[in-house]
This record gives C-alpha cells, sequence and structure tokens, in this order.
C-alpha cells in the first residue's frame, strides 16, 4: 500500500492526538522502540526523534511539530492557539504599543508599495514623504513588481532605533523619482484612536486594542477631557477583540470607588483570585457609558461587566463575543508561542459569560456569530436567546446574564437593514480607506487649498463617490446593493476623505455625528 508522503504528518499527528504511537506496518532492520506507559510526557520527543532519524524519506521535522502542537491545542478550548514565530513578532509589536520603523500608513496597490498617509510627525513625514509617493527601493531592495511576503517587507523599512535608509519613491504629482534618506525611529500603536468632546459636557474615547500602553492612554486622555469640563464619559470599545487584562482592570480602577470587585479568575484547582478597585480613580463620580458589539470580546467584556455589575453605569449596544477564558503565553527559542487557557474569568456579580464550546470544533464555534444574523437578534433584543437559569443581580438588583457575552441594559441594533449585515463590515475594513486613496491618486488636486469647513460642505449631498464606491465593489466580486443604505456609505467614504486628507480627528467628527449608539447615549435613552 502506498502513502503519499503529503498524509504523513496528518498521520502522525492523529496518532499523537490519539495517544498511539504505531512501530511499523512492514519489517524493517530495527528494534522497535519501546514506550512507558507511563511515560506520555516524553512520548512526543520520541516520536519525533524516531522520526528524524530513520523516516526513509527527508522529513521537515519542525513542520509536523507545528502540526502536533495545532492538534493538540485545536483539542482543547478554541481560544488555546499556537502563535507561530512568523506570525509571534507582529502580534508582540502590536501588543507592545510601539515599533521601530519608518512611520507610514501603506498598502500593496499594483503590485507597488503606496504611502496612504505617513504618520504626522514621525520619520517618513519629517524627511518629506507625503501621501501618494510610491516606495520603490528600501537601499538597494527592489520593492515594486513582485509579491513580497510581510516578514521581507517589514524587515525592509523597519529596523534600529536611529538606523537609516535610503527610500526611492516616484511622486506621482511630480512624475519624477526621488530618493530620500529616512532615519528610522519609535512608532507608537496606538490602543485609544481618540479623545474628543461629543458636546460640553460629554467626553468619548474610543479603545481598540488592551495593549501594554492601554492604561496610561487612557489616563493621559481622560485628564485632557477632564480639564475640558465633562461630566459624562462614553467609552467604545466596539470591534475591540481584547487583549492584556491588566489593563482592562486598570481602566475599570480609574471609574470604580475603593473595594468594589471588578473581577475574579478560578482555575483548575478551585482556586479564586479577586481583583478590586483601590482608593482613588480619576473618573468615579460622573456618568459612564460603555458601547459594544458582537465583536467586543475578552478584556473589552471585563471592563463592560465591572461596570454593569457595579451598577457605575449603562452598556449600550449588542451583545458581546463571550470569551470569558484567561490565556497565558509561553514562548519557545525558536520565536513561536502557545497561550493556553489556564483560568476562567467572572463579573463582580459571578457570572461567567463564556459561551458554550465543544473541545475540537474550534470552527463551529466562531461560525456561532453566523446564527445572530439569522435569528434577528443584531436588530431586536427580544431575540437574543437568554437562558432563565444564568440570571444574576447587580449590585442594585438589576437583572442581568451569563452564559454567552454581555447583553447591553440599552439594544442598540445595527444601522444596515436586515440582509445587509455584509456591507456594515464592508466599512468597517479597509476596503473604504482603499477605495478613497484610489480616489485621492487619481485627481488629489479635487481637494486641494480646501479647509475642512469647504471639504464639508463640498462633501455633503454628493452621492459622485457612493456610484463609484458600487463599482469598486463590484469589480472585487462584491455585489451588493447601496441604495438602502446611501446615507450610511456616504458618511463612511466622507469620513475616509477626511482621515487621508485632515487627519485622525476629523474622520470621528464626521463617522459619530450620525452615529446611532452615540446619538441614543446622548438622547438620554
Amino acid at each position: 500500500m502506498k502513502i503519499n508522503k503529503i498524509y504523513l504528518p496528518l498521520l502522525f499527528f492523529s496518532c499523537v492526538a490519539m495517544g498511539i504511537v504505531i512501530g511499523g506496518l512492514i519489517n524493517f532492520p530495527v528494534t522497535k522502540p519501546s514506550l512507558s506507559k507511563n511515560d506520555y510526557k516524553t512520548k512526543l520527543n520520541k516520536l519525533i526523534n524516531f522520526i528524524d532519524n530513520e523516516y526513509v524519506d527527508d522529513v521537515k521535522t519542525d513542520s509536523i511539530v507545528d502540526l502536533t502542537v495545532n492538534n493538540i491545542l485545536a483539542n482543547l478550548d478554541p481560544h488555546s492557539v499556537y502563535v507561530p514565530p512568523s506570525e509571534q513578532t507582529a502580534v508582540a509589536e502590536n501588543m507592545k504599543g510601539d515599533f521601530v520603523g519608518i512611520g507610514v500608513n501603506f498598502y500593496n496597490y499594483n503590485d507597488t508599495i503606496a504611502v496612504i498617509k505617513p504618520i504626522e510627525n514621525g520619520p517618513a513625514e519629517k524627511a518629506g514623504i507625503k501621501s501618494g509617493d510610491r516606495i520603490l527601493y528600501a537601499d538597494n531592495f527592489k520593492l515594486f513588481g513582485k509579491k513580497l511576503k510581510n516578514e521581507v517587507l517589514y524587515s525592509k523599512l523597519k529596523g534600529e532605533k536611529e538606523s537609516e535608509v535610503t527610500l526611492t519613491i516616484y511622486r506621482k504629482s511630480e512624475n519624477k523619482n526621488l530618493k530620500i534618506k529616512v532615519i528610522r525611529d519609535i512608532i507608537p500603536i496606538k490602543s485609544v484612536d481618540i479623545a474628543i468632546l461629543l458636546n460640553k459636557t460629554t467626553g468619548y474615547i474610543k479603545i481598540n486594542r488592551f495593549a501594554e500602553t492601554t492604561a496610561d492612554e487612557f489616563h493621559t486622555a481622560l485628564l485632557k477631557l477632564k480639564k475640558s469640563g465633562i461630566n459624562s464619559l462614553v467609552i467604545d470599545l466596539r470591534e475591540n477583540g481584547g487583549g492584556f487584562m491588566e489593563m482592562a482592570v486598570e481602566i475599570a480602577d480609574e471609574l470604580l470607588k475603593d473595594k468594589e470587585l471588578i473581577v475574579f479568575t478560578k482555575n483548575k484547582k478551585g482556586s479564586i483570585d479577586k481583583t478590586y478597585a483601590t482608593e482613588e480613580g480619576n473618573f468615579e463620580t460622573g456618568k459612564v457609558a460603555v458601547l459594544i458589539d458582537e465583536n467586543s470580546a475578552s478584556a473589552s467584556e471585563i471592563l463592560a461587566g465591572a461596570i454593569q455589575d457595579n451598577d457605575r453605569g449603562l452598556v449600550y449596544g449588542r451583545r458581546s463575543f463571550g470569551k470569558g477564558l484567561v490565556q497565558r503565553e509561553m514562548g519557545f527559542d525558536d520565536g513561536s508561542a502557545v497561550r493556553l487557557t489556564i483560568a476562567r474569568y467572572y463579573t463582580p456579580s459571578g457570572r461567567s459569560i463564556q459561551k458554550p464550546y465543544v473541545k475540537g470544533h474550534t470552527e463551529e464555534y466562531y461560525k456561532e456569530s453566523e446564527t445572530r444574523f439569522e435569528s434577528g437578534e443584531l436588530y431586536e433584543k427580544g431575540k437574543i436567546k437568554i437562558a432563565d437559569s444564568l440570571k444574576f443581580k447587580t449590585k442594585k438588583g438589576r437583572t442581568v446574564y451569563g452564559g454567552g457575552g454581555i447583553v447591553p441594559d440599552v439594544f442598540v441594533p445595527l444601522e444596515v437593514e436586515h440582509g445587509q449585515e455584509s456591507l456594515e463590515y464592508i466599512l468597517q475594513t479597509g476596503i473604504v480607506g482603499h477605495f478613497v486613496f484610489e480616489q485621492l491618486d487619481q485627481n488629489r488636486n479635487a481637494f486641494k487649498g480646501d479647509d475642512f469647513q469647504k471639504f464639508q460642505a463640498k462633501m455633503l449631498n454628493n452621492e459622485t463617490y457612493i456610484s463609484l464606491f458600487e463599482k469598486y465593489l463590484s469589480k472585487a466580486g462584491l455585489d451588493i446593493s447601496l441604495n438602502k443604505s446611501r446615507a450610511l456609505v456616504n458618511r463612511y467614504i466622507t469620513a475616509e476623505f477626511a482621515r487621508q486628507l485632515f487627519g485622525e480627528n476629523h474622520y470621528y467628527q464626521i463617522i459619530l455625528k450620525e452615529d446611532k449608539m452615540v446619538k441614543t447615549v446622548l438622547n438620554g435613552k
């Protein structure tokens, strides 16, 4: 019987997962290795060594190991995962909150690195790099006309602090190539996107993830808003998939009074670890509103749960993702890492908000979100399936629920009509940004000399770009009618133009003005 070599890793993989090692099915002139029943912890090493030393063909042992590790973890919970070396560096940088590089936002446009916008006051901007520039070479390394792996591309643009790289760029507006020397520097990766006033007394802070710097960023933003005289605070956790639990705890501590319970965890031994607010926070008395959606998870849910269970404020939006598991990371010498679930966390009222899962069925677990579309719960709070057995009480006796995410106090449906859900998520991706870049690239003089006020007037009721965007989506294979959501689409397009022309603050000025959740908060509902 012949076995294709491509299936061998899967076979080994299955053997390990089932705890069965087959010495061989045909005769070969070596003694079958013995495996003690009690020696299960070394079984994997023995198997890998056996393959490495005796297998008839050359095998990339590291790939088998990766497959084996992935299979072991796949039979645990959905959040215990293996992160290969190629991904771990980027993940670590993202969670650290900074990296060393040139400081540009870019994307691969027609096989060329196109600068969407240099980061304000970053090395590239200081050196003279402009929006629309194409980066052709980093020193003598060619960056166009070929598909580069991300790690290769990043390695050419990143580097040591104060190191120099000579960029050859093509500037379309001048139709010429330029050589520009850039001195690399530390580039912050913001986890707090924006901190602005919604009105004279209401502040707004948008948190995109919980990284090492998030608590400090939030603290700075909060103090800035307090100086402006706020007595109400809106914390936006929509699309925030979580991160470090400690950061969520520190932010909750800014809002809760001394000795109020923030969260507690329980490990396999039943050991409980409770975390309480400390003596003084910077916003313990003003009104608080937390915005969540179906993609708010983990640390986002810890913060929302702490606010809700302590009756510190109201949670607005739609039922959150439902991740109530805590992971710890173990790194390996090759740069890879395993994130292993070590505990469950509980909100102050005692509820676990972890949604149900079956071990080994990760795909089905993540597909649960699809049922939310089908059931209609993204449009009606009454459609949310809640088990009566999972009722809990807040400090003041309000009923809250466990078992599958944070159920908001004030429900706010999707802005698009039922059946148009895919459009909602298209607007949250980089597709709109790429479309706007290409429009500006074709004619950067369209808004030349315009201030923000003039820009807004020019874009008001201008549906030219909506039609162009519809064609853009169709060309990309996304045949979506925009007729029922033209105002929403126009708002996102206008906001993205504002971001690329004027900066992040102006994006939010436009996007939040008609935001349904924000309006619900401000209207006191």
